[in-house]
């Protein structure tokens, strides 16, 4: 942990109530994912997606990722991850303009 930068000394004053993570916000997150990142060169990888809600760049897009967890993410999120051609060939549309409506149902206290 200290080659991560990771102190095991800590002030009383840092000290909190542990909170439970939220997985709904942050899926998949497991201490051993964290952990055993000895080289830090991992990346997480997107996987396809699946969904979307809204209508052209206001959309919102479910994603699988590889480690089978989904996540919504907005049109700036998933434009760079080159997986957004793909589905609209899927849905048969040109670019993202022709988006509109969608199937797909976020959680409803989805802050994105």
């Amino acid at each position: 942990m200290m080659r991560r930068g990771i102190h095991n000394v800590f002030h009383a004053s840092l000290l909190r109530i542990h909170k439970p993570n939220d997985d709904r916000l942050f899926p998949g997150r497991l201490d051993e994912q964290i952990m055993n990142q000895e080289n830090g060169d991992t990346e997480w990888a997107a996987d396809k997606i699946v969904a979307h809600r809204g209508n052209k760049t206001s959309a919102i897009f479910e994603v699988l990722w590889k480690a089978g967890d989904k996540s919504w993410m907005s049109y700036q999120q998933v434009v760079d991850l080159n997986l957004l051609e793909p589905y609209l060939e899927a849905l048969g549309l040109g670019d993202i303009a022709e988006v509109s409506g969608g199937t797909g149902t976020p959680p409803p206290d989805d802050p994105q």
